[in-house]
């Protein structure tokens, strides 16, 4: 999910630590080789950047550092990191962020390939080749200790639907030690999910977004005061969907009907209530063929009017844009599914879906909402939870969320935290 990366609350801060005696120290490495002896997962690679991590080497380089360079050394090895560092400082001008930002392109390792990301191509092929009914995906560019409860269940219920699906968690910081313990529950009941290292270079390469990519790393492009994560979220999905065609989701979301039957879709998010007709697309919920013509449409659009400044410009404007004007070329196909489809509640009526009923007026809205979301006939396949405007809302029993993730989970861990 992009939108945890643009909440300045608690990605935009540095974490701090405080001094540690040299027993908490001590603790902290018992525990850290703990986790990796008690969680090491089968897939060797997952491991590859952590090899020279063996005891004696750990022994060594504690002489070399200090307590607090050390714990933030152990955080880094699980790909994470202390402040986004594509988040740019506020109130400065176009000069001063461009800048900022060639100081710090040497940090943005996503930029670049290296002896990890150019395992992606190979790893996503054989994970592919592994009995999918059906392919989805998802970008995660947070740090993997965000990937909270409410990620989980949006990764939950799609299994419900989708028991012989595979789901790939495009993202750094999931593909390590962390992620897996995350990701071990599904494991262990034998669903099909993998967290992989995305290569941009690769992803990019012979498609128009190759030069946009190339201004972004030479500092000559100016990424714009909206983190360049959520940009980059934007044109990692729709390069995935060209390279190997699949269905791409946000993370909040709730699955609750097999997508097996849709191809080439996006849904509409609002339409005009006299004639209809769509006004606005939305993208977090993609499905296209591979190398379909359109995709490239959407990676031309990108680069061509990429503008880092404004809100969405490069993501749902951006779709919505695009189908507007090519969407009914001949051999396209490109399906426009209702807001009933995706998002049948409205982002400012979310909240009313977390709230349990009082009456027995709110109790008939409830089961009257449920039986509207689960009937078949409706034509929903998935409710958008609205993240930026439901992530603080808890789950309360009874509500229609808490009933309707009881209804379409299959581990149903920590609903109500």
């Amino acid at each position: 999910m992009c939108d945890k990366l643009f909440d300045k609350g608690f990605i935009g801060r540095a974490i701090k630590f405080p001094v540690l005696s040299s027993i908490s120290l001590v603790v902290l490495i018992l525990i850290f080789y703990s986790d990796t002896i008690l969680s090491t997962p089968p897939h060797h690679h997952l491991h590859k950047r952590n090899d020279f991590m063996g005891t004696q080497k750990v022994a060594e380089r504690i002489t070399q550092f200090s307590v607090q360079e050390r714990i933030r050394e152990l955080a880094l090895l699980d790909g994470e990191y202390e402040v986004d560092p594509m988040i740019p400082p506020e109130n400065v001008t176009k000069v001063e962020r461009i800048k900022w930002f060639r100081k710090k392109l040497p940090e943005l390792e996503i930029l670049h390939s290296n002896n990890l990301t150019k395992q992606f191509h190979g790893r996503v092929l054989e994970f592919l080749n592994n009995g999918c009914s059906i392919q989805f995906y998802m970008v995660w560019l947070s740090p993997a200790r965000f990937f909270g409860n409410r990620d989980f269940l949006a990764v939950d219920t799609l299994f419900k639907s989708h028991p012989q699906g595979c789901l790939m968690i495009i993202s750094r910081t999931m593909d390590s030690r962390r992620g897996y313990r995350i990701l071990k529950p599904l494991l262990d009941h034998g669903f099909k999910v993998l967290a992989v290292t995305p290569d941009l270079p690769f992803l990019v390469k012979n498609t128009p977004a190759e030069s946009w990519l190339e201004g972004i790393k030479s500092g000559k492009r100016d990424p714009g005061y909206v983190p360049l994560s959520q940009n980059l979220c934007n044109l990692i999905r729709l390069s995935v969907l060209h390279r190997y065609g699949g269905v791409y989701l946000d993370t909040d979301m709730i699955i609750l009907r097999d997508f097996s039957e849709l191809r080439n879709s996006v849904g509409a998010q609002t339409v005009d209530p006299v004639s209809k007709k769509w006004i606005t697309l939305n993208g977090a919920v993609m499905i296209f063929d591979i190398n379909h013509p359109i995709l490239l449409d959407f990676i031309e659009e990108f680069s061509s009017t990429f503008n880092g400044n404004r809100w969405g410009f490069n993501g749902p404007f951006l779709v919505t844009r695009v189908i507007g004007r090519v969407g009914s070329t001949p051999g396209y196909n490109v399906t426009v599914m209702p807001p009933e489809a995706f998002y049948p509640v409205n982002w400012l009526k979310i909240h009313r879906l977390f709230k349990k009923p009082e009456s027995a007026a709110e109790t008939r809205m409830v089961e009257s909402t449920l039986n509207e979301l689960n009937d078949g006939e409706s034509g929903t396949f998935a409710v958008h939870l609205w993240n930026k405007r439901s992530k603080e809302l808890k789950i309360e029993e009874g509500s229609v969320m808490a009933r309707l993730i009881l209804d379409h989970c299959v581990i149903c861990q920590n609903i109500f935290t």
